[in-house]
């Protein structure tokens, strides 16, 4: 508890509780890195499920990869900006903590999925396996699952 109190006095903290535009700003770049997860990664998923079948997959994989990355990274930077403004709270919330581990494994399935070499043949523009099209679906799941739970945050 003693580093949780410490990162709520934090200078980012701080400002981000003092100054009601900043918290605003983090927030909503928190959802627009969110959209871009989202976006890219479901586009990609449905593309491998089966839909938009007349974009390769060689195509669209490696720019949304990238895209959903670059979404990640930022979402990760400023979730962690706008936990710092009231850790104690957040780490007693179930859904906060629900959320956490869904990204966990969003990502861990997403980082799986690149070392599989049934994704890179998907790569090649081959038909995705069972396998590649089970890691679609998973991640469909999860990642409207960490939506669900992020917003379920404010309400308990």
């Amino acid at each position: 508890m003693e580093f949780l109190q410490a990162l709520s006095e934090w200078p980012g903290a701080v400002m981000l509780r003092r100054f009601q535009i900043a918290y605003l700003l983090v927030n909503a770049t928190h959802i627009l890195s969110i959209g871009l997860v989202v976006g890219a990664i479901i586009t990609l998923d449905l593309r491998i499920l089966g839909l938009f079948r007349q974009y390769p997959i060689g195509a669209l994989g490696p720019p949304l990869s990238r895209v959903a990355g670059i979404g990640v990274a930022l979402a990760i930077l400023t979730g962690l900006m706008l936990f710092s403004v009231r850790p104690i709270a957040y780490i007693h919330n179930p859904a906060f903590l629900i959320k956490v581990g869904i990204v966990g494994l969003g990502i861990t399935n997403a980082l799986l999925l690149n070392q599989n070499r049934h994704w890179r043949l998907a790569l090649m523009n081959k038909e995705p396996s069972r396998r590649v099209q089970l890691s679609a679906f998973l991640s469909v799941a999860l990642w409207v699952s960490a939506i669900i739970a992020g917003r379920w945050i404010g309400f308990l």
